[in-house]
């Protein structure tokens, strides 16, 4: 197989917080405009079609990636959701549930490839992984943002700022420090998912809640033009290998 996720670049960046941020309110916004008997099985049912979907093409096509990254943060925005309001599990018992989920799937990933790198994911069992720990990051995400902007009452501005600070990390280390390309990336494609869901709440919020007001529909909508914009014009290319995932297949 040819390598089946996208080069990482700005443009990857910028979409991935619009899709966390987009996945954040319309999973909000399903539920509220829908019986969660309907929204909730209706959205898994989407997010396997596009799964299938990604897991049946043979290459990066943009259009199918990234379908398949909004319904798996919408998908992992209802897991968390259903963990904290069906479960009743507050919210940093839920943060430390993900926390420990991912660190599992990762210890797999790598016992069993050797690298956790984006550049090597062209074999189906690197795929099946990859996917696991970005629906993972999603949930952790979700539930991490919720816990310090309700239960920690920071609010959604305050949330959506420390999340940034803490996103701009791996950037200075890699850069500054030589931090590891994997380390790096992995930090940083966790940390998007509460910044991009805690602004994209303050936006839509009403002002009693510390929001804009501008509301879940009208915040989704825009967002989801904003991704299929950039994906069609910046859909990016495939993932090349790098330098440092052929030492660690070569070690």
């Amino acid at each position: 197989m040819l390598a089946k996720v996208p080069e990482i670049t700005l443009y990857f960046w910028i979409t991935k917080l619009l899709t966390t941020g987009m996945g954040e309110v319309a999973s909000d916004y399903l539920f509220e405009k829908l019986n969660p008997v309907i929204s909730a099985p209706l959205s898994v049912l989407i997010f396997v079609v596009a799964m299938l979907l990604q897991f049946k093409v043979r290459r990066y096509i943009p259009g199918v990636y990234w379908l398949v990254v909004v319904m798996v943060s919408i998908f992992g925005t209802t897991a968390a959701d259903v963990v904290r309001v069906g479960l009743g599990i507050p919210y940093i018992a839920s943060t430390i549930f993900f926390m420990v989920a991912l660190a599992v799937v990762l210890f797999l990933w790598y016992k069993k490839e050797g690298t956790l790198s984006v550049h090597s994911i062209y074999t189906r069992r690197r795929e099946i992984f990859y996917w696991l720990t970005v629906l993972t990051t999603f949930a952790l995400g979700t539930a991490a943002g919720d816990m310090t902007a309700t239960s920690m009452h920071l609010g959604y501005v305050a949330s959506g700022l420390m999340f940034t600070g803490i996103l701009a990390l791996p950037a200075i280390a890699f850069y500054a420090f030589g931090l590891r390309e994997i380390v790096a990336f992995w930090f940083a494609y966790i940390m998007t998912r509460p910044v991009g869901a805690s602004f994209a709440d303050w936006m839509s919020a009403a002002h009693g809640s510390g929001g804009l007001g501008w509301g879940k529909g009208p915040v989704t909508y825009v967002l989801t033009i904003l991704i299929v914009l950039l994906v069609v014009f910046r859909g990016g290319t495939p993932a090349r290998e790098s330098n440092e995932v052929g030492e660690q297949l070569a070690s």
